[in-house]
């Protein structure tokens, strides 16, 4: 049975029952995939004839099966399809690497989370937004976004630290300066599109400011001087963190604007309360010919995906990182 995907005209050839991202995959098909769960949303693409079998799909203006949004990590090729991917020619491809990471320093900028900086014994190449999967004692890995660029001196983790969670308590209570971590990656298809060159808005919520401080890092240092409209949510006041840096480059590249949005309790030094779904809502009547970037908890990242589709920005121009927990009986994550 034959495959065929658009717009690469590329036809492969499968057997009945087969995974459909895994028979991308196989095929080098350039296609962006993240979690293998079906959570992430990031290895969407659309059934253009023929059917898949679906057990997460949404249904776009045609009700039957040849209009239909899939993710393929969740589609079985049962008979001849053809599917269309999103942005073939953007997908990025760094050489996975397992480098030896030595921590420098750790700061706790906030009760709830650390910084950690650590210099590496061999370069690790990645695209801003993107993580590495950190293993800080045997049997025990989470995965944590890069908060800088690839050409940094030391490479930084912000780490939100979960009540009763073995690695974030291991890096609160434990860790210090000079011990080692394995660092396995990059991984992560929410990195900078480099091709396009309009407005861009970065959300963040709580440690998604590490990815989104990539990005916008690798933005402005680059000389781009697009507009770039940074939002950071947090629940309170007392959960601000990376204030001084914001400002910094806020100062530095006039293209920048940051807003700081308080969930709860008063808000001060300019910031602004509410939701950062509000936020967007009031800032924004069209969207058109912009990217999104964002990164968070997943009811965050859910809930400001749909106000910016609402706003006329494209599902497949809204770059999503959700930051799942990690089940503490599971040795590694998924």
């Amino acid at each position: 049975m034959q495959l065929l995907v658009q717009p690469l005209g590329k036809t492969i050839e499968f057997q009945p029952g087969a995974n459909l991202l895994e028979t991308l995959r196989q095929a080098e098909v350039p296609v962006s995939y993240s979690c293998m769960a079906g959570r992430c949303g990031t290895c969407r693409c659309k059934v253009i004839e023929g059917s898949v079998e679906a057990t997460s799909a949404v249904t776009q203006e045609n009700p039957h099966p040849a209009g239909m949004s899939v993710l393929a990590c969740q589609a079985t090729l049962t008979a001849d399809c053809a599917i269309e991917i999103p942005e073939p020619d953007e997908v990025v491809v760094h050489p996975a690497r397992i480098v030896k990471g030595t921590v420098v320093s750790i700061d706790a900028p906030v009760s709830d989370v650390r910084i950690v900086r650590m210099s590496l014994n061999r370069p690790l190449s990645f695209s801003p937004g993107q993580y590495a999967n950190v293993q800080f004692m045997p049997g025990r890995e989470r995965p944590y976004s890069m908060a800088g660029v690839d050409t940094d001196a030391l490479i930084e983790f912000h780490i939100r630290v979960v009540p009763g969670g073995a690695v974030s308590g291991h890096v609160a209570t434990q860790l210090k300066c000079g011990d080692t971590a394995r660092i396995s990656g990059p991984l992560g298809t929410s990195y900078l599109r480099r091709q396009h060159d309009g407005p861009v808005i970065c959300v963040a919520g709580g440690t998604g400011l590490a990815p989104v401080l990539s990005i916008v890092r690798a933005l402005l240092e680059g000389g781009d001087r697009r507009a770039i409209h940074l939002y950071f949510g947090v629940r309170s006041e007392a959960d601000v963190y990376g204030a001084g840096t914001l400002s910094e480059l806020a100062e530095r590249f006039p293209n920048l604007a940051v807003h700081t949005v308080i969930a709860t309790g008063p808000a001060r030094d300019r910031h602004r309360a509410g939701l950062v779904t509000d936020a967007l809502d009031s800032d924004w009547g069209t969207l058109d010919g912009f990217r999104a970037y964002v990164c968070g908890s997943p009811p965050m990242v859910d809930a400001v995906r749909q106000t910016l589709i609402a706003k006329g920005l494209g599902y497949e121009h809204v770059y999503a990182d959700a930051f799942f927990s990690q089940p503490e009986t599971a040795p590694l994550p998924a």
